[in-house]
């Protein structure tokens, strides 16, 4: 009997690390690839933008940008403290996505979770920074998991005319879902400078990717998308900033939609609101902010000053909810934004994951983070 454990335990534990050396070995692909080395026009292009210096790219305005103030290992220790207050006191409700063909003239928008968005304008769809992983990191065996399942299965997403990338870190950019997105979908990738190495690695034909730097804009499906600031930085590894980061207007005839990426509050908000705003509809991030990187995200009630900025008449918040990547309390950052923006008068939703927002028939704004159970508080 105990030879047979023995053998049992062995058996066990090689299943364990077959598994292990399975999730490892994508590893490599998930790092991406170097873009100065994947091509001279894409070198060429990345050399000469005004974003990049002495190889690398660099935050391009008046204020000094901090990455972090307070050493990594301080951050993580950060996290590990007081975990239960950084997840959901019970299940986050998702719901089934409408299905049906977007209004022709209208402006919808559906939040999948994180910063994970279909926007429906004018009768086109444009998804925003899909991440359908369960983990957003190189190595599913590791990394902040998700508190709630995605709303739609990825082979269940409607055609889209455009998928936009905001930058490369794995909670915006996801090997997997691109690879799925390249075979279940036709529509181009339109990213920063840069980022086009990566998805070219991951098996994305050259004529789907559309590069851009700030200030420059394609057309894609009668949709004018135009690449605008952010204040964040870049890099899958240990590598910074050698692909560009970014924020996306998305026009079309009647319709405008400002979708912020990541980014610290920053001036420029103004100047991007008057060259091509008002928006109809802002999309911003409200959570995984910090004492320790106070310049590369905002918080709630920047991401509404930022909002006001840019002239937007509807503010959808993200980048909350899904993944812990920071050492706030879960709910803390939607709690700030209502306080803050019913304060400012400041129009707002708060769409539960897979439940949709048209701006012609907008739902009533309830608390429904605090139904899924009581608060947890330090100590408690």
């Amino acid at each position: 009997m105990a030879g047979f454990r023995t053998a049992r335990r062995v058996l066990a534990g090689g299943a364990v690390l077959a598994a292990a050396g399975w999730a490892l070995r994508r590893v490599p692909a998930e790092l991406g690839l170097r873009p100065l080395g994947s091509g001279p026009v894409r070198a060429g292009r990345m050399r000469r933008s005004p974003q990049f210096r002495d190889g690398v790219f660099f935050n391009r305005m008046p204020e000094p940008v901090t990455l972090m103030t307070a050493p990594p290992v301080g951050a993580i220790a950060g996290l590990l403290r007081n975990k239960e207050l950084r997840r959901p006191p019970g299940p986050v409700p998702v719901l089934a996505p409408p299905s049906g063909e977007p209004a022709a003239g209208g402006l919808r928008a559906t939040w999948y979770g994180h910063a994970s968005t279909l926007v429906e304008i004018e009768g086109r769809r444009v998804l925003l920074d899909p991440v359908w992983s369960r983990r957003p990191s190189p190595s599913q065996l590791v990394g902040p998991k998700r508190h709630h399942p995605v709303p739609v299965p990825i082979g269940g997403l409607p055609q889209v005319d455009a998928v936009v990338i905001s930058h490369d870190h794995y909670d915006h950019l996801d090997m997997a879902t691109v690879r799925a997105l390249t075979h279940t979908q036709k529509a181009p990738f339109l990213v920063p400078l840069g980022i086009g190495a990566h998805l070219e690695l991951w098996g994305v034909p050259a004529y789907r990717i559309i590069e851009l730097d700030w200030d420059e804009e394609a057309e894609v499906a009668g949709l004018r998308f135009t690449a605008t600031a952010a204040r964040h930085f870049s890099g899958r590894s240990f590598t910074r900033n050698d692909t560009l980061w970014g924020s996306w207007v998305v026009a079309g005839a009647a319709r405008r939609v400002f979708y912020a990426g990541d980014s610290g509050y920053f001036q420029g908000y103004r100047g991007i609101g008057a060259a091509h705003g008002p928006f109809d509809l802002t999309i911003m991030p409200i959570g995984a902010y910090s004492p320790s990187w106070p310049d590369i995200h905002m918080t709630p009630e920047e991401a509404v000053t930022a909002t006001v900025d840019l002239g937007g008449r509807l503010m959808l918040p993200v980048h909350w909810a899904t993944f812990t990547l920071a050492p706030h309390p879960w709910a803390e950052p939607v709690d700030r934004l209502w306080h803050e923006a019913k304060a400012r008068d400041v129009p707002f939703v708060v769409p539960r994951p897979g439940e949709a927002v048209d701006t012609a028939d907008l739902p009533a704004v309830d608390t429904w983070w605090e139904m899924l159970g009581p608060a947890r508080t330090v100590g408690g």
